[in-house]
């Protein structure tokens, strides 16, 4: 597999941007049972590997439009030929940083899958990115997009909005993209546990190496008392009231 994000990376220089992210490590592809996030990141890593299967093209292009660094590169990349992250800054697994446009490199419909992970709260101008996701895809490539429903705020640098499932699908479907399924992650019971839990970590771990042990012990709990609280929670009330959605859509037709 060729290096298609060193190709288009060319000799730009990335000179003073290094080390704007932390250096690649596991904490969000495979947490640990009791860190404070870990139930909702293993449901977030598991839809998106499903959505991401369900568009493969081993011999197709994805790119990752707001990668950070990169932290499903390892499920993603093998579904397809070439995977390049794109990010507004350099750091470690970032393939392309963008020009403060934030255009992406690409010519029009030439990728066969956009992956937007948590990115779309951040985005001030939601029009422009998603139709720059809808002008890189080929005809019938897909966008594969998870945001939040509800959430604490979180500003990375910036932190705009939250979606109800119906508000989501119209910002897509005003764009011409085509919703092909949406996975609820989190449900009301939940989402309240995951914010105590974030709550506990965020207080105890100013107390060093003893508190971070309370707070891995009350996660850990924590962590298996949101499985049985989205088991109790009925479908019809998760599907609508979730922490995160995660989109698979059709592109935007020629035109369109």
């Amino acid at each position: 597999m060729r290096n298609l994000g060193a190709e288009l990376c060319g000799t730009m220089d990335l000179a003073g941007l290094e080390g704007r992210f932390p250096m690649h490590d596991d904490s969000r592809l495979k947490p640990p049972f009791w860190k404070h996030d870990a139930y909702t990141l293993n449901l977030l890593r598991d839809a998106l590997t499903t959505g991401c299967r369900r568009v493969a093209r081993p011999s197709g292009t994805v790119v990752d439009y707001g990668s950070g660094t990169a932290p499903y590169r390892e499920v993603v990349s093998p579904l397809f030929s070439d995977y390049v992250a794109c990010d507004i800054v350099a750091g470690d697994g970032v393939d392309v940083v963008l020009a403060s446009d934030q255009r992406l490199p690409f010519e029009d419909a030439t990728v066969d899958c956009v992956l937007s992970v948590q990115v779309l709260e951040h985005v001030w101008d939601v029009d422009g990115y998603l139709r720059e996701c809808g002008r890189v895809l080929k005809p019938g490539g897909r966008l594969v997009l998870s945001t939040h429903g509800t959430w604490l705020y979180h500003p990375h640098p910036t932190d705009y909005r939250r979606w109800t499932r119906d508000g989501l699908i119209r910002e897509l479907t005003e764009r011409g993209f085509i919703p092909e399924s949406v996975q609820a992650l989190v449900g009301p019971l939940a989402w309240t546990t995951q914010f105590r839990a974030i709550g506990y970590h965020t207080a105890l771990s100013r107390f060093g190496v003893p508190g971070k042990w309370v707070s891995a012990a009350i996660c850990g709990f924590m962590h298996l008392r949101m499985k049985l609280e989205d088991w109790l929670t009925p479908s019809s009330i998760r599907e609508s009231n979730s922490a995160v959605y995660v989109i698979v859509a059709t592109g935007p037709q020629a035109g369109a």
